[in-house]
């Protein structure tokens, strides 16, 4: 699963910034740099303006799902109820990234 897992997070840091991202990866980056304060930002990334790479870097995994069908990731300390969710079709290739609350 590390390597699925790895695959996925990849799969969120090339979506963000195109038309497949723009409600995945570039929503999630977007809203995430609006609404959290200054002072979290700095703890985890040394800046209280990071940039999008630096918040996808942040990413952690929230949860794999049992059957395997999906990953989702979030940011550290539970600061938020929202996810990017990457789903896998049958044959385990990424189906969609979409961010989900």
């Amino acid at each position: 699963m590390e390597e699925k897992t790895k695959i996925a997070l990849l799969a969120i840091k090339s979506s963000y910034g195109t038309e497949a991202g723009e409600y995945g990866a570039t929503l999630f980056v977007s809203h995430h740099l609006g609404e959290l304060e200054p002072s979290y930002w700095e703890k985890h990334t040394g800046s209280q303006s990071p940039s999008h790479e630096d918040v996808l870097n942040m990413l952690i995994v929230k949860e794999v799902w049992s059957d395997g069908s999906a990953i989702d990731y979030s940011l550290p300390d539970e600061v938020t109820d929202y996810t990017l969710s990457v789903s896998f079709s049958e044959n385990g290739d990424i189906d969609d990234i979409s961010m989900e609350s």
